[in-house]
């Protein structure tokens, strides 16, 4: 078996999900691939079948409602951690983070890093093709939560990650709430506060060329309204 698991989240990424997946044989040619399709309506989870009975190493596994990012992913740490990979990989299924930088992302935590972020924020990280609102958005709430969780960490809300086993393996995932942003916001801060070493490797995100964004403001504004809380909630020296 692998040491590595990339989990692919998917609600409705049929015009990406094979050339994502396509790339990442191409980058990782030596890790597995876990589907996590949220039953979507336009044939995505179908599609995903297709491309796991011509590859073994990849694997779909279908939840019968949309029932958000945070549990598809809390669904492939523990597939993951049950199978005893090493490391586990975050990625979008709509072509927005780049594969190449995997190999990188992954040896730094071989090497010792708990969690390693694709950060658009740090020196060499960009954004391309966002309008502008879009940027202040991410920008203005990655400089928030930093201020209100007292994290040293420059992009909180990134979704594409590699993890630790191990570190994830200590995080109680059934105490996990969280959806979208504040989900990438709650697993990071968490690590960080235990102590665990978070590293951001620079990338360059760039913006689906298919489909729709899942990004809407319920999502904005769960995001400011649980991190405002744990913010209030730290005590203040």
């Amino acid at each position: 078996m692998a040491d590595t698991l990339v989990v692919v989240p998917t609600y409705n990424e049929v015009d990406s999900l094979e050339a994502i997946i396509g790339r990442l044989r191409q980058w990782v040619p030596a890790a597995d691939i876990l589907i996590v399709d949220d039953s979507s309506p336009d044939g995505t989870g179908i599609l995903a079948d297709r491309l796991a009975a011509d590859d073994s190493a990849i694997t779909v596994l279908h939840r019968t409602s949309k029932r958000g990012l945070g549990q598809a992913y809390i669904n492939g740490f523990r597939h993951a951690l049950a199978r005893n990979y090493s490391t586990i990989v975050e990625i979008d299924a709509d072509g927005s983070h780049d594969p190449s930088e995997l190999p990188r992302m992954i040896g730094l935590a071989e090497n010792g890093a708990d969690l390693v972020l694709g950060s658009r924020w740090v020196a060499g990280g960009a954004v391309l093709n966002w309008p502008r609102l879009r940027l202040w958005i991410s920008h203005t709430g990655n400089r928030y939560a930093r201020l209100m969780l007292r994290s040293q960490i420059h992009d909180l809300t990134s979704g594409y990650r590699v993890y630790r086993a191990e570190a994830l393996a200590g995080l109680d995932l059934g105490d996990v709430a969280s959806q979208g942003y504040c989900f990438q916001v709650e697993l990071a801060w968490r690590l960080e506060r235990t102590g665990h070493r978070v590293v951001e490797h620079p990338i360059t995100f760039v913006e689906r060329a298919a489909g729709r964004s899942k990004m809407h403001a319920g999502i904005v504004a769960e995001a400011l309204l649980r991190i405002t809380v744990w913010g209030l909630r730290i005590k203040r020296p």
